[in-house]
């Protein structure tokens, strides 16, 4: 049975050392910057709707760049 919660394999799993929690946490990138990576590094492969998880990567960097604006 493939992991759905700790270390799932559309973020990389736990023996990569690239798993987005590992690299959000390692960047100190936060909740917006964390969720762009995350979405953009599962993108195709938690399902194959690609363009769905490039979106919401798109909208959390947009209200990232609004919020740094105000």
């Amino acid at each position: 049975m493939t992991e759905k919660v700790d270390h799932p394999d559309h973020y990389g799993g736990k023996e990569n050392v690239y798993e987005a929690i590992k690299v959000i946490e390692a960047w100190d990138l936060g909740f917006h910057l964390g969720n762009v990576v995350k979405y953009v590094s599962r993108a195709g492969k938690k399902t194959k709707n690609t363009n769905e998880d490039l979106r919401k990567a798109k909208w959390y960097l947009e209200r990232y760049l609004l919020l740094e604006e105000e």
